[in-house]
């Protein structure tokens, strides 16, 4: 490990401070300028996230501890912190249209969204549970807000309830878990926690070291702690939902994934266990529920449950492969997440926007191109080849079969052939359903996340290197 000492101190957390600087300003700039800013805040909002993602690719691959030891720097944090800045410059993208047709384009959104990620780059480099902590309820504070943001619709106010009361239990849960584990231990940091226990970890770890895995749980939406899942993504806007399903995600596998690697690597055979009984269950509920659901928002959310399953595949094995596998899963999920967003974003004539699956009737008619793009999406999340989506379920289940976890792969494939049935189905509706209607054209920011992500999906195939070698990297830089 190098020493902090090799570079300035405040080096590593240079994304963090730029975004933390620019919320600033921006505030100060809203406040004077008033609702007249809000076009020009979503520019600025991306410029900032533009300036943080070149900082973060600018950091050195080593591993590097800052802040006393809280904040760490490695291959891992810089993998998923790009991911995590890309889904929020595309929820932000998304946005704007959609705001500004439903009259609630205030300049305070892109000034949330950038809170929240400060909060999510927080969690993915903290090293103790403070710093953890600390980074979790910034994410969480500012989503609440983000979530009831349609303050004059009911659906998006009790979504925002929802998801405040129950992200309020979820943090209880983890700080209780935390404080066992300080108590057992007598540290918060990851590397001394780890090197205290050295595979021998009493009841009262164990103990604490499942309410913290409720408590990041929650904040992924894996089963049993899934419920708020479903309800705050139909409640809130749309382009919410978006970010919703894509960033906190990134983030959420990335806190767990450095949680349960680098504190507790010695006890495998304990959290193991958890993993493997939290993703089977994830992946059951999310293939399953999904079959009779017609609103298209609660369908993706029980197919971000099931998806969130399959990438902790890729955790419970606990090896280099394994992890490798979750980075190459979520990189190909953001892609497909924002895809299929940004279809369901263009499902709109005049200001009413379409939600069901039986809105999507005779869309290959109306929209072919469209249609193309959104079939390509479900065929990627079923895991069909040669789309991306297979090269993902292909690479966890591989790692799993590795790590002699048999059956959890096997339980695995036979969800992912559950789960195609309601893909196939909107594909089915798209394509041989009469046309029942005839949208509004594609707004320009829309076009282009769909563009980027469509072209990711379909041609992942032909060159997957890059990005299996940056995973491969952000893997081994934990072990």
């Amino acid at each position: 490990m190098n020493s902090a000492l090799a570079i300035p101190a405040f080096a590593p957390v240079l994304p963090e401070i730029i975004l933390a600087v620019g919320v600033l300003v921006l505030v100060l700039f809203g406040a004077i300028r008033g609702e007249r800013s809000s076009g020009i805040m979503n520019v600025l909002a991306l410029a900032l996230i533009g300036a943080a993602l070149i900082a973060v690719l600018m950091l050195p691959s080593d591993r590097i501890e800052t802040m006393n030891g809280s904040f760490v720097i490695d291959s891992f944090a810089k993998f998923m912190k790009s991911l995590t800045l890309v889904a929020s410059a595309g929820g932000i993208i998304l946005s704007i249209d959609f705001m500004r047709r439903a009259g609630i384009d205030r300049f305070e959104y892109p000034i949330l969204i950038l809170l929240s990620t400060i909060g999510m780059l927080m969690v993915i480099s903290s090293n103790d549970l403070i710093a953890l902590y600390l980074g979790l309820e910034l994410l969480s504070l500012s989503s609440y807000v983000i979530a009831a943001f349609d303050r004059d619709n009911v659906r998006s106010t009790e979504a925002g309830l929802k998801y405040f009361v129950l992200g309020a239990l979820s943090s209880g849960m983890l700080l209780y878990g935390a404080s066992l584990v300080y108590g057992f231990t007598g540290s918060v940091s990851f590397p001394t926690i780890a090197a205290t226990l050295q595979g021998n970890a009493g009841f009262g770890v164990i103990f604490g070291l499942v309410f913290v895995a409720a408590g990041i749980a929650f904040k992924i939406s894996a089963v049993p702690f899934h419920m708020w899942t479903p309800d705050v993504y139909e409640g809130a806007p749309t382009p919410v939902t978006a970010f919703f399903a894509a960033a906190p995600k990134m983030a959420g596998m990335a806190m767990a994934t450095r949680v349960f690697i680098d504190a507790f690597p010695g006890i495998i055979g304990q959290w193991q266990q958890i993993i493997v009984f939290i993703s089977i269950a994830s992946m059951v509920l999310g293939s399953f529920a999904a079959i009779g659901q017609r609103n298209i928002k609660r369908l993706m959310a029980y197919s971000s449950i099931g998806n969130v399953g399959y990438a902790l595949i890729g955790l419970a094995a606990g090896t280099p492969e394994g992890i490798q596998g979750v980075a190459v899963y979520m990189a190909i999920y953001l892609a497909m997440t924002l895809g299929t967003f940004a279809c369901i974003l263009s499902l709109r004539r005049g200001n009413v926007m379409f939600e069901t699956v039986d809105d999507l009737s005779g869309l290959a008619r109306t929209h072919p191109v469209i249609a193309f793009c959104l079939a390509m999406m479900m065929f990627s999340l079923a895991g069909i080849p040669p789309l991306a989506g297979f090269f993902a379920k292909f690479a966890i289940f591989t790692a799993a079969i590795q790590a002699n976890l048999v059956a959890l792969a096997v339980i695995g494939v036979v969800t992912s052939v559950v789960g195609a049935y309601y893909y196939l189905r909107i594909v089915k509706v798209m394509y041989f359903d009469e046309a029942v209607a005839a949208y509004d054209p594609m707004p320009s920011g829309v076009r282009f996340v769909l563009a980027l992500s469509s072209a990711f999906v379909v041609l992942y195939v032909l060159i997957p290197a890059p990005l299996t070698a940056a995973a491969g990297a952000a893997a081994r830089s934990l072990f």
